[in-house]
């Protein structure tokens, strides 16, 4: 499930090379863009397994941090794909927002039918994804800028037609039994369903990324965009495209959520800002873009949920929980960098010609 980085001059796809008939698969390992995630899950798991206990390794502990890493991942996948292509998208807390309180006003307090107050609110995601991508393409603005303006914005306009429609700033909503096995199910009683969207969504971008020649678009546009440009790729037609996503991604985690707990709140995604940077960092993507994978931005978010959830299972106290993750993140960025140059690095030998 990973990806190397192609050639930003051309569009064809590349592929990997044989790796050396006499190295180790731990050998092997070192080489690939998400070794590092993979060591940061491994390490983290086996710590909180130690120190948690039983407690950690039950289906209600394994519950706790897989729930928080779905939610997580399925805004994490996009918005790693954006920064693979040398983008940030900071608005998606106000658009897991807007998305929620519009499900809940649309079909909660207005009583319209579960299906339009759903469509409305990946709608809204799409919308908000689509302005970002023309502010971005059309001018000069960074994306930190452009995203950041949007994240207020629409934290602004939620909170002010959320008072005007409904007098307040928490609508309730009754789900449809189908609207709840689709988005709100509980399995076992623990086990959101939310967690097989996250794989779902993982799939089918991992196959996105390795099949076809979008992929290749993408990394070629986040490792030189002009060069990209003068190969004929189209790039603000892609990076649109990859706004959308992320925007329909948050969109449909406050739909998750609406129909999970059945209600909105204005407050609610504002943790999903920075978390799913952070998470996509650790997993093993360049900030600067044109390197990372889908795996490893699965990796990434599976380690900050457990680290969220796993000091809860020591009896340690919880405050020490952001320096652990800090720590954490700033171990993975520097472990991800020397990962990094060993797999650029990395010559597999060839056969001689006899």
């Amino acid at each position: 499930m990973t990806t190397s980085l192609p050639d930003t001059t051309a569009e064809k796809e590349t592929t990997a090379a044989p790796p050396k008939q006499s190295e180790s698969v731990l050998g092997q390992l070192r080489h690939r863009p998400e070794a590092g995630a993979l060591i940061g899950t491994i390490t983290v798991f086996v710590f909180f397994a130690i120190f948690g206990g039983d407690k950690f390794l039950a289906p209600a502990g394994a519950a706790s941090w897989l729930n928080i890493a779905a939610e997580l991942g399925i805004i994490a996948i996009p918005v790693g794909l954006l920064m693979i292509a040398g983008e940030l998208d900071v608005s998606v807390g106000s658009v897991l927002a807007g998305s929620s309180m519009t499900l809940a006003i649309v079909s909660g307090h207005w009583g319209a039918p579960m299906i339009v107050g759903i469509l409305l609110a990946l709608g809204l995601g799409l919308l908000t994804g689509l302005v970002n991508g023309v502010l971005v393409t059309r001018t000069n603005v960074p994306s930190l800028v452009i995203t950041l303006a949007t994240l207020s914005g629409m934290a602004g306009l939620t909170l002010g037609l959320s008072r005007i429609t409904t007098g307040t700033t928490s609508v309730p909503v009754s789900p449809d039994p189908l609207s709840k096995s689709l988005f709100g199910t509980l399995i076992a009683g623990q086990f959101e369903v939310a967690i097989f969207w996250w794989l779902g969504i993982a799939v089918v971008v991992t196959v996105l990324l390795q099949m076809m020649k979008y992929g290749n678009w993408i990394f070629a546009i986040g490792g030189d965009k002009e060069s990209a440009r003068a190969t004929g790729i189209p790039v603000d037609r892609v990076k649109i495209a990859l706004y959308m996503a992320s925007g329909f991604g948050a969109a449909l985690v406050g739909v998750i959520q609406t129909i999970l707990y059945n209600g909105a709140q204005v407050a609610n995604g504002q943790s999903f800002v920075f978390n799913s940077i952070i998470a996509v960092v650790v997993g093993g993507v360049l900030l600067t873009g044109g390197y990372g994978s889908v795996f490893g931005v699965v990796l990434g978010t599976l380690t900050f949920a457990i680290v969220n959830q796993g000091i809860y299972y020591t009896g340690w106290n919880s405050d020490w929980a952001s320096l652990i993750l800090g720590i954490l993140i700033l171990a993975a960025v520097l472990m991800n960098n020397t990962f990094r140059r060993l797999a650029l690095s990395y010559k597999p030998r060839t056969a001689k010609k006899a």
